[in-house]
Protein backbone atom coordinates (compact mmCIF):
# COMPACT_ATOMS: atom_id res chain seq x y z
CA UNK A 1 0.00 0.00 0.00
CA UNK A 2 1.36 3.43 -0.93
CA UNK A 3 2.19 5.94 1.77
CA UNK A 4 0.10 9.06 2.37
CA UNK A 5 0.98 12.68 3.15
CA UNK A 6 -1.00 14.67 5.72
CA UNK A 7 -1.13 18.47 5.32
CA UNK A 8 -1.82 20.51 8.45
CA UNK A 9 -3.45 23.42 6.64
CA UNK A 10 -5.37 26.62 7.17
CA UNK A 11 -2.28 28.78 7.86
CA UNK A 12 -3.48 30.26 5.44
CA UNK A 13 -5.84 28.56 3.05
CA UNK A 14 -4.13 29.72 -0.16
CA UNK A 15 -0.78 28.55 1.19
CA UNK A 16 -2.35 25.14 1.88
CA UNK A 17 -3.65 25.01 -1.68
CA UNK A 18 -0.22 26.04 -2.99
CA UNK A 19 1.52 23.14 -1.23
CA UNK A 20 -1.13 20.67 -2.41
CA UNK A 21 -0.71 21.86 -6.01
CA UNK A 22 3.08 21.73 -5.83
CA UNK A 23 3.08 18.16 -4.50
CA UNK A 24 0.90 17.13 -7.44
CA UNK A 25 2.91 19.05 -10.04
CA UNK A 26 6.27 17.89 -8.69
CA UNK A 27 5.35 14.18 -8.56
CA UNK A 28 6.40 12.10 -11.57
CA UNK A 29 3.06 10.42 -12.25
CA UNK A 30 1.35 9.42 -15.49
CA UNK A 31 -2.02 8.29 -14.10
CA UNK A 32 -4.36 9.12 -11.23
CA UNK A 33 -3.25 6.00 -9.43
CA UNK A 34 0.45 6.94 -9.60
CA UNK A 35 -0.17 10.17 -7.66
CA UNK A 36 0.24 10.35 -3.89
CA UNK A 37 -2.65 10.02 -1.49
CA UNK A 38 -2.88 13.36 0.29
CA UNK A 39 -5.01 14.09 3.35
CA UNK A 40 -5.66 17.76 4.13
CA UNK A 41 -7.11 19.42 7.19
CA UNK A 42 -7.53 23.08 6.26
CA UNK A 43 -8.06 24.06 9.88
CA UNK A 44 -8.96 27.75 9.94
CA UNK A 45 -9.50 27.54 13.72
CA UNK A 46 -5.72 27.64 14.23
CA UNK A 47 -4.94 31.02 15.86
CA UNK A 48 -2.52 33.47 14.24
CA UNK A 49 1.04 32.29 14.86
CA UNK A 50 2.71 35.71 14.76
CA UNK A 51 0.29 37.15 17.32
CA UNK A 52 0.99 34.19 19.61
CA UNK A 53 4.77 34.57 19.32
CA UNK A 54 4.53 38.30 20.07
CA UNK A 55 2.35 37.62 23.12
CA UNK A 56 -0.76 39.14 21.56
CA UNK A 57 -2.79 36.09 20.70
CA UNK A 58 -3.93 32.60 21.56
CA UNK A 59 -1.58 29.60 21.57
CA UNK A 60 -1.96 27.73 18.23
CA UNK A 61 -0.43 24.47 19.47
CA UNK A 62 -3.67 22.72 20.60
CA UNK A 63 -5.42 23.25 17.25
CA UNK A 64 -2.32 22.24 15.26
CA UNK A 65 -2.09 19.08 17.34
CA UNK A 66 -5.77 18.31 16.72
CA UNK A 67 -5.16 18.59 12.98
CA UNK A 68 -2.13 16.32 13.09
CA UNK A 69 -3.99 13.66 15.06
CA UNK A 70 -6.95 13.84 12.64
CA UNK A 71 -4.58 13.31 9.72
CA UNK A 72 -2.92 10.36 11.47
CA UNK A 73 -6.35 8.78 11.92
CA UNK A 74 -7.00 9.28 8.19
CA UNK A 75 -3.93 7.19 7.38
CA UNK A 76 -1.18 9.78 6.90
CA UNK A 77 2.36 8.40 7.18
CA UNK A 78 4.05 11.82 7.39
CA UNK A 79 2.89 15.32 8.29
CA UNK A 80 3.77 18.62 6.65
CA UNK A 81 2.85 22.09 7.84
CA UNK A 82 2.82 24.86 5.19
CA UNK A 83 3.49 27.71 7.61
CA UNK A 84 7.05 28.83 8.33
CA UNK A 85 6.06 30.77 11.44
CA UNK A 86 4.32 27.74 12.97
CA UNK A 87 7.68 25.95 13.06
CA UNK A 88 8.53 28.09 16.08
CA UNK A 89 6.33 25.57 17.91
CA UNK A 90 7.83 22.50 16.21
CA UNK A 91 9.36 20.94 19.35
CA UNK A 92 6.07 21.36 21.22
CA UNK A 93 4.12 19.60 18.46
CA UNK A 94 6.14 16.51 17.63
CA UNK A 95 5.64 14.69 21.00
CA UNK A 96 1.91 14.42 20.22
CA UNK A 97 2.37 12.63 16.89
CA UNK A 98 3.20 9.02 16.15
CA UNK A 99 4.44 9.85 12.64
CA UNK A 100 7.15 12.29 11.50
CA UNK A 101 6.47 16.01 11.04
CA UNK A 102 8.88 17.27 8.39
CA UNK A 103 10.73 20.45 9.37
CA UNK A 104 10.25 23.01 6.61
CA UNK A 105 13.00 25.32 7.86
CA UNK A 106 15.64 22.61 8.14
CA UNK A 107 14.76 21.30 4.68
CA UNK A 108 15.06 24.83 3.29
CA UNK A 109 18.42 25.39 4.99
CA UNK A 110 19.74 22.20 3.39
CA UNK A 111 18.50 23.32 -0.03
CA UNK A 112 20.18 26.73 0.32
CA UNK A 113 23.39 25.05 1.43
CA UNK A 114 23.21 22.62 -1.51
CA UNK A 115 23.03 25.57 -3.91
CA UNK A 116 26.20 27.04 -2.45
CA UNK A 117 24.51 30.24 -1.28
CA UNK A 118 26.46 31.86 1.55
CA UNK A 119 24.25 34.89 2.26
CA UNK A 120 20.51 35.16 1.86
CA UNK A 121 17.80 37.72 2.57
CA UNK A 122 14.77 36.75 4.67
CA UNK A 123 11.24 37.80 3.79
CA UNK A 124 8.90 36.55 6.52
CA UNK A 125 6.34 37.51 9.16
CA UNK A 126 7.25 39.53 12.23
CA UNK A 127 6.86 36.35 14.25
CA UNK A 128 9.37 34.42 12.15
CA UNK A 129 11.86 37.28 12.12
CA UNK A 130 11.63 38.06 15.84
CA UNK A 131 11.67 34.42 16.93
CA UNK A 132 14.87 33.94 14.86
CA UNK A 133 13.88 30.43 13.81
CA UNK A 134 15.38 30.94 10.36
CA UNK A 135 18.47 32.56 11.88
CA UNK A 136 19.03 29.37 13.88
CA UNK A 137 18.38 26.96 11.01
CA UNK A 138 20.60 28.87 8.57
CA UNK A 139 23.41 29.49 11.06
CA UNK A 140 23.61 25.72 11.63
CA UNK A 141 24.15 25.36 7.87
CA UNK A 142 26.82 28.09 7.79
CA UNK A 143 24.65 30.61 5.94
CA UNK A 144 24.53 34.33 6.75
CA UNK A 145 21.14 35.99 6.94
CA UNK A 146 20.06 39.59 6.37
CA UNK A 147 16.63 40.92 7.32
CA UNK A 148 14.69 44.04 6.32
CA UNK A 149 14.80 47.29 8.27
CA UNK A 150 11.74 47.96 10.49
CA UNK A 151 10.19 50.03 7.68
CA UNK A 152 10.99 47.34 5.15
CA UNK A 153 9.50 44.67 7.39
CA UNK A 154 6.24 46.62 7.40
CA UNK A 155 6.08 46.32 3.61
CA UNK A 156 6.53 42.53 3.83
CA UNK A 157 3.75 42.19 6.40
CA UNK A 158 1.53 44.39 4.27
CA UNK A 159 1.78 42.06 1.29
CA UNK A 160 1.27 38.97 3.47
CA UNK A 161 -1.71 40.17 5.54
CA UNK A 162 -3.33 42.94 3.49
CA UNK A 163 -2.49 41.33 0.16
CA UNK A 164 -2.58 37.53 0.02
CA UNK A 165 -4.41 36.69 3.26
CA UNK A 166 -6.99 39.40 2.46
CA UNK A 167 -7.39 38.23 -1.18
CA UNK A 168 -6.42 41.73 -2.31
CA UNK A 169 -4.87 41.68 -5.78
CA UNK A 170 -4.60 45.45 -5.99
CA UNK A 171 -2.05 46.00 -3.24
CA UNK A 172 0.90 48.22 -4.13
CA UNK A 173 4.30 46.59 -4.44
CA UNK A 174 6.66 49.58 -4.65
CA UNK A 175 7.68 49.39 -0.96
CA UNK A 176 8.20 45.63 -1.16
CA UNK A 177 10.49 45.98 -4.18
CA UNK A 178 12.49 48.61 -2.32
CA UNK A 179 12.82 46.23 0.63
CA UNK A 180 13.92 43.35 -1.58
CA UNK A 181 16.45 45.44 -3.47
CA UNK A 182 17.82 46.70 -0.16
CA UNK A 183 18.52 43.11 0.93
CA UNK A 184 20.22 42.32 -2.37
CA UNK A 185 22.30 45.51 -2.03
CA UNK A 186 23.51 44.18 1.36
CA UNK A 187 25.01 41.18 -0.39
CA UNK A 188 22.15 38.69 -0.30
CA UNK A 189 22.60 36.31 -3.23
CA UNK A 190 18.94 35.34 -3.15
CA UNK A 191 15.83 35.58 -0.98
CA UNK A 192 14.16 32.94 1.16
CA UNK A 193 10.38 33.31 0.99
CA UNK A 194 9.93 32.56 4.68
CA UNK A 195 6.16 32.90 4.76
CA UNK A 196 3.98 30.55 2.73
CA UNK A 197 1.92 33.47 1.42
CA UNK A 198 5.02 34.89 -0.29
CA UNK A 199 5.47 32.21 -2.98
CA UNK A 200 1.81 32.84 -3.82
CA UNK A 201 2.51 36.59 -4.01
CA UNK A 202 5.65 36.15 -6.13
CA UNK A 203 3.72 34.05 -8.63
CA UNK A 204 0.54 36.13 -8.59
CA UNK A 205 2.31 39.48 -8.97
CA UNK A 206 5.17 38.18 -11.17
CA UNK A 207 7.85 39.47 -8.79
CA UNK A 208 11.11 39.08 -10.68
CA UNK A 209 13.76 38.65 -8.00
CA UNK A 210 15.87 35.56 -7.20
CA UNK A 211 14.19 33.52 -4.48
CA UNK A 212 13.98 30.11 -2.88
CA UNK A 213 10.50 28.78 -2.23
CA UNK A 214 10.27 26.75 1.02
CA UNK A 215 6.84 25.47 -0.02
CA UNK A 216 8.40 23.79 -3.06
CA UNK A 217 11.27 22.52 -0.89
CA UNK A 218 8.75 21.00 1.53
CA UNK A 219 6.76 19.47 -1.33
CA UNK A 220 9.90 17.78 -2.66
CA UNK A 221 10.82 16.47 0.79
CA UNK A 222 7.34 15.03 1.29
CA UNK A 223 7.39 13.33 -2.12
CA UNK A 224 10.75 11.76 -1.36
CA UNK A 225 9.54 10.61 2.07
CA UNK A 226 6.71 8.57 0.54
CA UNK A 227 9.13 7.02 -1.98
CA UNK A 228 7.73 8.66 -5.10
CA UNK A 229 9.88 10.08 -7.92
CA UNK A 230 10.16 13.80 -8.52
CA UNK A 231 9.15 15.22 -11.87
CA UNK A 232 11.52 17.40 -13.85
CA UNK A 233 10.26 20.66 -12.29
CA UNK A 234 12.94 22.27 -10.13
CA UNK A 235 12.54 23.75 -6.68
CA UNK A 236 11.91 27.50 -6.85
Amino acid sequence: MQKAIGIIGGMGSLATCDLFRKIIEMTDAKTDQEHIRICIDCNTNIPDRTKAILGKGENPVPEIVRSGIRLQSMGADVLVMPCNTAHYFYDKLTPFFDIPLLNMLQETAREIQKRGIRKIGLLATDGTVKSRVYHTALAAAGIDLVVPSPVGQTSVMDVIYNGIKASNRNIGLKALYETIDGLLAQGAESLVLGCTELPVAFELFHIDRPAIDPTAVLAAAAIRFVDKPLAGRGIG
